[in-house]
């Protein structure tokens, strides 16, 4: 199975990705793209670290979100690209790469959905004094986190909990559980 990592950030889920294919953890599994909103995003230097094929953009540069959509479009396409992993991608997708990959394209957030949907989930959760969180990775439709969801796993908030230690126990779910859906996507298991 072919997958484009899409990231704005530091890429630790991708390169949790990266080193899952490498360990075996994930089989039959090939990253040939990563796309990025950010050329200058830490996830950019990772993947030419690995030899994996970049494509970077500015949206500012384009008049529309539909015209950096089909660009990434045709690379996905050249690349034949089966599945999209948004890691840390910060932007919402489009009707041209909703509709070409239609229940083809997964997401990782940081909270269990419906839970704390959009930006800052972690910091929603702190804000809100919730006694659990977690991990969600689900399929995109045209909303904000609101896809059906695959997988879910739960992370406990301690009383004295930091920003610093949650972000730190959400991440080490996320590493774990995005590589496993990954696994059986790429098994063609049943997944919702």
């Amino acid at each position: 199975m072919k997958i484009a990592v899409f990231a704005s950030g530091t890429g630790s889920n991708f390169a949790a990705i990266i080193e899952s294919i490498k360990s075996k953890k994930i089989n039959n599994v090939e990253v040939v793209l990563l796309v990025s909103d950010r050329p200058d995003a830490l996830a950019v230097r990772t993947a030419i670290n690995e030899s994996i094929p970049v494509f970077t953009f500015t949206a500012k540069d384009y008049p529309n979100k539909q015209a950096y959509e089909e660009e990434i479009l045709e690379k996905v396409t050249q690349l034949e690209v089966d599945f999209i992993v948004l890691a840390g991608y910060m932007r919402l997708l489009g009707h041209v790469l909703l509709h070409a990959f239609d229940r083809k394209i997964i997401n990782v957030h940081p909270s269990l959905l419906p839970a704390f949907a959009g930006k800052d989930a972690i910091g929603q959760a702190l804000d809100y004094g919730v006694k659990v969180t977690g991990v969600t990775v689900h399929f995109v439709d045209e909303g904000m986190d609101t896809g059906p969801i695959i997988d879910q796993r739960a992370v406990t908030i301690d009383p004295k909990e930091t920003r610093e230690t949650l972000i730190k126990k959400i991440q080490e779910q996320e590493h774990k559980l995005l590589p496993e859906v990954i696994q059986r996507l790429a098994n063609k298991e049943a997944v919702k």
